[in-house]
């Protein structure tokens, strides 16, 4: 099937791909490493490299130079360390990833978010996703981007976006101390925010959620009787058996939407199912702003064979943030180009195997 799949698609088309991420890796490590543009970071990290970014680095399979990204980079301050100079004078947000135990890995952004969604946006049905019509957020809120980019993903197709509050760090504290009769009260405290926006707001045709949050919802409504025409849905707990459960049983024919991102990506689009895909749930990058790629766990610079197992390795090249090589708490499939996007993507995205402890996913 994956080579059937592969076939399909024009070589013409992923050569035409590579050729625009291989110009894009150029442009975006001259920005990083010009001292009128670039980031304190990358510019003070120049000087330990064997070798020069504006000189040496051309293709996308350069960044290898770098060697592998490390996470502790993004804990703690100073943050303005990853401010490009060209964007000192420019308002900053920071937006958060991790820290329900620790210091929680920061990223700045100024304009990454609204890009990001915007061009999401053109991946969404109009007919699941009502241009004009409101959207309903139940998701992580406070200092996450999501709360921002799902929020500005309604404003840019023309609705309002509301949202209910979602702290899934107290969450995992109670998980963590078994408290799971106060898992359950707050779970249902978001609920029944979610409840009282679309019984007072008839124009909500749209939600974004999480999987466990989503079944949540519908059982107690169906969402199709409340007017909602589309569910743009993301978490840890994605899984095919949830993508089958929630087209077959829960969503009673509205647009089930996956996703996979995070707070250092941005997000992956999802391929519209086909029968043969049996609900795997396959994503694509959005080339060339970022790369999603599944490595060896053992060799992290050794892409996995079409179809096999390995650890997600991403790679963010933005002029806002530059992050060549990092490796994912995450595994999935390799999955072959296709004709919509002719580029590597990811089957079943799900937490990494090897690592010891359980993750705990908490609302997610």
């Amino acid at each position: 099937m994956l080579e059937t799949t592969t076939a399909r698609v024009d070589p013409a088309a992923i050569r035409a791909a590579s050729e625009r991420l291989d110009a894009h890796v150029r442009a975006i490590v001259r920005w990083h490493f010009d001292p009128a543009t670039g980031c304190p970071f990358w510019l003070e990290r120049a000087a330990s490299l064997d070798f020069d970014p504006l000189k040496d680095i051309n293709t996308y399979a350069d960044l290898d130079r770098f060697g592998l990204f490390e996470d502790e980079w993004l804990r703690g301050g100073p943050v303005r360390r990853w401010v490009p100079r060209a964007y000192a004078d420019k308002p900053i947000h920071i937006f958060e990833t991790g820290g329900s135990t620790g210091v929680p890995k920061s990223r700045i952004a100024h304009e990454d978010f609204r890009i990001d969604y915007s061009n999401f946006s053109e991946t969404l049905p109009d007919a699941a996703f009502p241009k004009g019509s409101d959207w309903l957020m139940v998701g992580p809120s406070g200092p996450r981007r999501l709360r921002l980019a799902v929020e500005h993903l309604a404003q840019h197709r023309g609705g309002i976006c509301f949202m209910v509050d979602l702290d899934p760090r107290w969450v995992i504290k109670l998980i963590k101390a078994r408290q799971m009769d106060q898992v359950e009260a707050y779970k249902r405290h978001v609920i029944d925010q979610a409840l009282t926006l679309l019984r007072a707001h008839e124009n909500i045709k749209c939600v974004f959620t999480t999987p466990k949050l989503l079944e949540a919802l519908c059982e107690k409504v169906s969402l199709k009787k409340m007017g909602i025409r589309g569910v743009f849905c993301g978490g840890t707990e994605m899984t095919p058996q949830f993508h089958r459960f929630a087209v077959e049983e829960l969503l009673d024919g509205v647009y089930f939407a996956p996703t996979y991102g995070n707070t250092l990506m941005g997000l992956a689009t999802h391929k519209p199912a086909e029968p043969e895909d049996n609900f795997a749930i396959i994503y694509y990058p959005p080339l060339p702003r970022a790369m999603i790629e599944v490595v060896d766990p053992d060799q992290p610079f050794e892409l996995a064979d079409y179809g096999k197992t390995g650890r997600v390795r991403l790679t963010t090249l933005t002029k806002e943030f530059f992050m060549p090589r990092f490796l994912e708490r995450d595994e999935a499939e390799r999955e072959a180009p296709c004709r919509q996007y002719p580029w590597d993507g990811v089957r079943n995205v799900r937490p990494f195997s090897r690592f010891a402890t359980t993750v705990v996913e908490g609302v997610y």
